[in-house]
């Protein structure tokens, strides 16, 4: 990865964030970023119909979570957001046709090629958060709700959750009318001695694929008063 030299340039930033660890301010964010996640979910689900969660019993569950470290509370944060999202899912693979439904969703090492659709929509935006958060100079491997981890952009997998629900609106649009043939099966090796197989969109549909969503990242809205630009809502 190449760096700019003044990326050490923002120190006071990087120390408020060491700081947050210890004062507090990292659970409340912690918190936060978990609301906002479910609460961008909800855009998602009212805008296809589909059954909603009742934020005033999130925000209460969420409030109710404590601990003495910033760990603890991730600890008991993450299984409330993965319930949420195992219910958001379980709605959102049923808008997909029939052909090409699945009924969980899952991340590392997906076998059907819906569930590795969402992966690679997901590493784009990661692509495009840790660009983001380099040009703003925090640093990206201390994050708040996830863990530390050698290798892991932390920050990055925080701010993602943010973001999420516009991959998800935009691969719901556009997998209306895939189908089974839009996807191969590979062969790859799982193991030293164990081959098997992973579903994934052929060629020209990946390559359809890439080309719309990063039209769809790139896309802009006019927000008042001051004319500034973010990606539009679903």
């Amino acid at each position: 990865m190449l760096k700019s030299i003044d990326d050490d340039s923002h120190i006071k930033t990087r120390v408020c964030q060491y700081e947050a660890l210890k004062n507090g301010k990292g659970i409340d964010v912690a918190k936060r970023l978990v609301v906002s996640k479910i609460e961008s979910q909800n855009l998602v689900l009212r805008k296809h119909g589909l059954r909603q969660f009742d934020m005033l019993t999130v925000k209460r569950s969420v409030e109710r979570i404590e601990a003495d470290s910033l760990n603890g509370v991730g600890r008991s944060l993450l299984p409330l957001e993965g319930q949420c999202s195992n219910r958001y899912f379980s709605q959102v693979f049923m808008l997909f046709a029939k052909t090409v439904r699945v009924k969980n969703r899952v991340t590392f090492k997906a076998y059907d090629g819906v569930n590795n659709t969402f992966n690679l929509a997901y590493a784009v935006l990661k692509w495009k958060v840790q660009r983001a958060i380099m040009q703003a100079k925090p640093e990206p491997y201390l994050g708040f709700l996830h863990a530390e981890k050698f290798g892991k952009p932390s920050l990055v997998c925080d701010f993602m959750e943010l973001y999420r629900y516009l991959a998800d609106d935009f691969l719901i649009q556009y997998s209306a009318n895939l189908r089974k043939s839009d996807f191969v099966m590979q062969r790859e090796g799982f193991s030293k001695n164990k081959v098997g197989q992973r579903e994934y969109l052929n060629r020209p549909m990946t390559a359809d694929l890439m080309q719309k969503l990063y039209r769809f990242f790139e896309s802009e809205v006019e927000v008042p008063p001051n004319n500034a630009r973010q990606p539009s809502d679903p």
